[in-house]
């Protein structure tokens, strides 16, 4: 970028004052993304290997996988977002929860009126994509469980083995530590000082998990249960400690990495676009020739074309591309949630009394519907807090998924009890044929799109199963003294109150949908949209990355396997 206060005829005020009106983009342009300068000559001049739409975790997985081997590779990373967080916003200062939803969230597509008029306690939208560099990674819950093979049902044995074959690079670049690793090493003295300063994963993370697993035979249709996979550590080179993964600061990373190496003639700058808008790519014959952007055509040339922009983005543009390409959209999977909030009396359980001021515990369960063999999973955090009032500053920085999250009004009301917090995630039937995204004929080709989403039959029984699981674990498997001394949580967060009932379905329900997938599935041959090379059938040199490509979800996050199979592209690209 260039500036009067950057340039030698025009710097420190003088001749002139210069340029007063930076930004948070110019001041990032001038040192990792292209200046306008730049992105021309880009544009204009250069010849890439690899175009990357998307900034989020597989294009960093792609990069960097690309990079770490090739480092002599010419890498574009295009944005649609500008620049918003540098780092995770529960890294960030407290007030940064507040940035969570409302406009940092966006809806590419039109809600069908059938899945928008659904009364509560039903699926009644999807959530929507972050517009940010680093996209949702700056918002994600961080849980990273590996899926078995039998939880990876109708994906095709090779792409089941390529995931596995990633798995351990995958968790190694998201620095994924399972919770009870998190402070194993530290002393009962260093554990008691360290809890004066945050919370710490101890006591009680160890025998919550180990009584979950013991009693795990009381809950019918619970399949395995361990401690949660959390992208959360700093790496043990550095000390393990709390912190959410996010891609912003290691893509920055990455971009001066290959900048020095490009000095030392060792390697190629990796450059980055923001605030740069995708909508069109344009073919012959099923080859992609350029890039249609706001900021102007892109020349592909022989480059390599990675679609990581989420699940439903790259099939909208694939669908407006590349009419060919048959049945994108065809299939949509995603995950319902129910949300149980449940407190049960700490002096109940025989570790009370080694408990320190502040402790957290992040369990993961999974199960199946007997029936349909329709999965589910719970997200099971526990919070002992002694002294809510002075800790709750820390308790939402350290807790294991901010999103869900005790309340202030249920901790201050259960300084004597141990709270868990229950995220039940259900994974939605994908031949269900009224769930589809499907063009509409709107003129903006990024949002020129309808969704629809609705709860099927086996569906409902698969939450019906889910929510049945999760009281079984909390009343016969975790208290200590029986069902009668389970409390639950009844309204609305700040505004409730704690009752022995269940809270009822309409209560307990969540309207919203998470980690959508489908919609270019990925199979053998013309089984899938996509083929085994993650090309779209019927393309050349278009590759597609995510959730998109799951035939079917499953119920356990997702992220972990989307890097891994991502890296598998950028191993199979390199040869």
């Amino acid at each position: 970028m260039i500036t009067f206060s950057s340039s030698p005829n025009f710097a420190n005020g003088f001749p002139s004052p210069g340029p007063q009106d930076p930004t948070s983009q110019k001041v990032m342009d001038h040192i990792f993304f292209l200046s306008e300068t730049d992105w021309k000559i880009a544009r204009e001049e250069e010849q890439f290997d690899y175009i990357i739409i998307g900034s989020g975790f597989c294009s960093l997985a792609f990069a960097e996988r690309i990079l770490s081997k090739k480092p002599l590779s010419k890498i574009l990373i295009i944005e649609r977002g500008t620049f918003f967080l540098p780092e995770h916003f529960q890294n960030l200062p407290i007030s940064y929860q507040h940035t969570l939803g409302g406009l940092s969230e966006t809806f590419p597509w039109t809600l069908s009126s059938k899945t928008a008029s659904q009364p509560a306690g039903n699926i009644q939208f999807q959530h929507g994509m972050v517009p940010f560099f680093g996209g949702r990674s700056i918002m994600w819950s961080a849980w990273c469980p590996r899926p078995t093979h039998e939880e990876m049902e109708y994906w095709p044995q090779e792409t089941i083995a390529a995931a596995k074959a990633h798995f351990k690079s995958a968790e190694k670049l998201l620095n994924v530590i399972p919770a009870d690793q998190i402070d194993k090493n530290l002393s009962k003295d260093v554990l008691k000082h360290v809890s004066s300063q945050r919370p710490i994963y101890g006591v009680m993370q160890k025998e919550i998990q180990d009584r979950l697993s013991d009693n795990l035979d009381k809950i019918p249709t619970a399949t395995r249960s361990m401690a949660a996979p959390l992208a959360v550590g700093s790496g043990v080179e550095e000390g393990l400690d709390f912190a959410k993964f996010s891609t912003p600061s290691v893509l920055l990373e990455l971009v001066s990495l290959q900048s020095e190496l490009s000095k030392k003639g060792k390697g190629s700058p990796l450059k980055m676009v923001a605030n740069c808008i995708v909508s069109k790519i344009y073919q012959q014959e099923g080859v992609a020739t350029a890039l249609e952007t706001s900021r102007g055509v892109v020349n592909i040339g022989n480059a390599k074309l990675i679609l990581a922009m989420g699940t439903l983005p790259p099939a909208t543009l694939l669908m407006n591309s590349f009419p060919q390409v048959k049945r994108a959209g065809e299939r949509f999977t995603a995950h319902f949630i129910t949300s149980i909030v449940a407190r049960i009396p700490r002096k109940d359980f025989d570790f009370a009394s080694k408990l320190n001021e502040l402790e957290l515990a992040a369990i993961y369960m999974a199960g199946v519907n007997p029936d349909s063999g329709m999965q589910y999973h719970v997200q099971l955090s526990v919070l002992s807090d002694k002294d809510p009032l002075k800790n709750s500053q820390k308790a939402a920085r350290y807790m294991p998924d901010v999103v869900a999250t005790a309340s202030m009004a249920q901790l201050t009301s259960s300084d004597d009890y141990l709270v868990f917090v229950c995220a039940v995630l259900g994974e939605m039937d994908f031949r269900n044929p009224e769930n589809y995204l499907r063009l509409n004929g709107q003129s903006d080709p990024t949002t020129n799109v309808n969704l629809q989403a609705l709860a099927s039959e086996k569906d409902l029984q698969t939450w019906e199963t889910m929510d049945n699981a999760t009281f079984q674990m909390l009343e016969n498997a975790l208290s200590p003294k029986g069902s009668n001394r389970v409390e639950y949580w009844h309204g609305d967060p700040n505004e409730g109150a704690w009752h022995k009932e269940q809270p009822s379905k309409l209560k307990r329900r969540v309207g919203g949908l998470v980690h959508e997938g489908s919609s270019l599935w990925i199979g053998k041959g013309n089984e899938g949209v996509v083929g085994l090379d993650y090309r779209p059938n019927g393309v050349e040199n278009v590759y597609v990355t995510g959730g998109a490509l799951w035939p079917a979800s499953g119920s356990w996050n997702p992220t972990m396997t989307m890097v891994a199979l991502a890296q598998d592209l950028a191993d199979n690209l390199l040869k």
